[in-house]
């Protein structure tokens, strides 16, 4: 069974330190946890107080209690939320930890959802599944199932597609976003067979 320490070392190497870009969604942000949308966050407090310091945010780098926080916050939020423990594969967990920490818990389960359906032979190795973005009995399932039938190759190129395109639409329909597409393609990646 996958394991979160593992998919969070990976997903750390993608979100930085402390961040406070207008023209990100997120708006201030911290190792990836934007205050927008995760205002009750109480490693925020700690933030808030370290903005008193003159060596601000360099100073946030040395505190162990917010790292404990920001480590507990991935885990409840993007890790057990979409039952990732109990995936049988490593790899496609991380993806899932990864592209739900970049891109939200109910994208990523889309898109393992969709690509799940689409490597099912038409249904002859198991049912399609409902695409609801929640990650329940049935989409572990056909996880297994799928992996059975063929590894988790396909899966994770599938899912790695979806989410390149998921950018190119969105900075298409923002361009003001393509300032972050370097960043965003790093998180993108395919095995090559």
């Amino acid at each position: 069974m996958a394991e979160f320490k593992l998919a969070y070392a990976i997903t750390l190497k993608h979100e930085g330190g402390y961040s406070n870009d207008p023209d990100d969604a997120g708006g201030e942000t911290y190792k990836g946890i934007a205050r927008r949308f995760h205002p009750s966050w109480v490693g925020w407090q700690i933030i808030d107080k370290s903005k008193q310091l003159s060596n601000f945010p360099n100073s946030l780098k040395e505190n162990n209690n917010l790292d404990l926080l920001v480590s507990n916050f991935y885990e409840a939020f993007y890790w057990d939320v979409n039952l990732l423990s109990e995936f049988p594969s490593q790899q496609i967990a991380n993806e899932m930890f990864d592209t739900g920490v970049n891109m939200g818990i109910g994208r990523a389960a889309k898109f393992l959802q969709r690509a799940l359906n689409a490597l099912n032979s038409n249904g002859k190795v198991y049912e399609d599944i409902v695409e609801d973005g929640k990650v329940g009995a049935n989409t572990i399932k056909a996880l297994k199932a799928c992996i059975a039938y063929r590894g988790d190759e396909y899966i994770y190129k599938v899912m790695n597609i979806l989410q390149g395109m998921h950018y190119i639409e969105y900075m298409t329909k923002s361009p003001i976003q393509e300032k972050y597409a370097y960043g965003w393609l790093k998180r993108v990646d395919f095995i090559k067979n």
